[in-house]
């Protein structure tokens, strides 16, 4: 595994790979980028089906994060990591102290935080090894209500920018994984009269979101070629590629999901095609906004409007895409590697 070559390939500034044989602790923290500030970006817990690609989830996901708290304008780096292995397993405490011990060695650099495969009580497992950690309970807690509330209004947003109008009553949505995320941008949807289409691979989820919200189940291969207005990928990444994008039936894509492009070039394939995409770091960006704000001090109210305002954020990054001829992700990057150019270029006037 060529590790400083993946590194440069994609500007990472460190990699830290830790293993704790007590509990069989394997981890991954990358830090992709620290001009804005400290690197921050959730642990996810998966059973990969070798190192190679967890290391190249772990550095995608950092990078991304980096744009994404550019575009959102928080005073943050980007990073992530990630532990090797079953997250099903029950007995979690040492495994997540040894992570919160890899995550205190950094000093701050990095910031962790819940993404898949963790949880608060997870959390606070890490919280016993380092001040490191945001998404703890007592304090922000559970991002994805914020993270679903900041889907829903970037929804609203394409839907501005496709039909000129951006109610959702009666659109036909289609959402792709229902955990936290998802369940809570249905809650949303479901609220403003919008007509839903789920799936997920565990039927529970699926049967309570038909039950709450009168939803119509589909099986996870069949949601791709559902004739709906809208489709919401809140599950893992990849989603959106050369052999799905012939069979989509909707004018946008928007859902909580990250990496949703299999490839940039994806993004060309969906404008080709009229479909307008919602740039996924951009749309997502609430989970983000939620943790900051218990670093910032915010209210859970001051962070919930933060993340609504997702909605003027695609509203801007769809006129620079049109402007400047490019895509919808390309626009979103300019607009984010410029807010990090800029402050680079910043020098402190005064230093104690």
């Amino acid at each position: 595994m060529e590790v400083f070559r993946q590194m440069a390939k994609r500007e990472h500034e460190q990699v830290l790979f830790t293993h704790e044989q007590t509990s069989g602790y394997r981890g991954i923290i990358a830090i992709h980028d620290t001009t804005l500030g400290p690197a921050l970006g959730g642990c996810r817990f998966w059973d990969y089906a070798s190192e190679e690609e967890a290391l190249i989830d772990v550095l995608r996901l950092a990078r991304a994060m980096t744009y994404k708290a550019a575009v959102a304008g928080l005073n943050l780096g980007g990073g992530k990591s990630v532990i090797i292995g079953d997250n099903r397993v029950t007995r979690r405490e040492m495994i997540f102290r040894a992570h919160g011990r890899a995550v205190e060695s950094l000093k701050g650099r990095y910031i962790t935080a819940e993404d898949v495969g963790t949880s608060v009580e997870d959390m606070d497992y890490v919280h016993m090894e380092t001040e490191y950690v945001v998404g703890i309970a007592g304090r922000s807690g559970d991002p994805s209500p914020v993270t679903a509330y900041g889907v829903y209004r970037g929804m609203k947003a394409c839907a501005l920018k496709r039909y000129g109008d951006d109610s959702l009553k009666d659109k036909r949505v289609a959402v792709r994984g229902l955990g936290h995320v998802g369940y809570h941008l249905c809650e949303n949807l479901a609220a403003e009269g919008a007509r839903l289409i789920v799936t997920d691979i565990n039927e529970e989820k699926v049967a309570r979101v038909v039950e709450d919200f009168s939803a119509e189940a589909v099986s996870p291969d069949a949601i791709i070629e559902v004739d709906a207005d809208i489709f919401a990928p809140c599950a893992l990444g990849a989603i959106i590629n050369s052999e799905s994008i012939p069979k989509l039936r909707v004018d946008i894509i928007a859902g909580g999901a990250n990496n949703q492009l299999e490839t940039p070039e994806d993004n060309m394939a969906l404008l080709e095609r009229g479909i307008l995409y919602a740039p996924d770091y951009v749309i997502n960006a609430g989970g983000l906004i939620s943790v900051y704000s218990e670093l910032a001090g915010w209210s859970p109210d001051r962070s919930k409007r933060k993340a609504g305002e997702i909605y003027e954020t695609l509203l801007a990054i769809f006129k620079v895409a049109e402007e400047q001829k490019m895509t919808s992700a390309e626009a979103a990057n300019h607009i984010a590697e410029r807010r990090i150019e800029l402050t680079g270029k910043l020098h402190r006037s005064w230093i104690r």
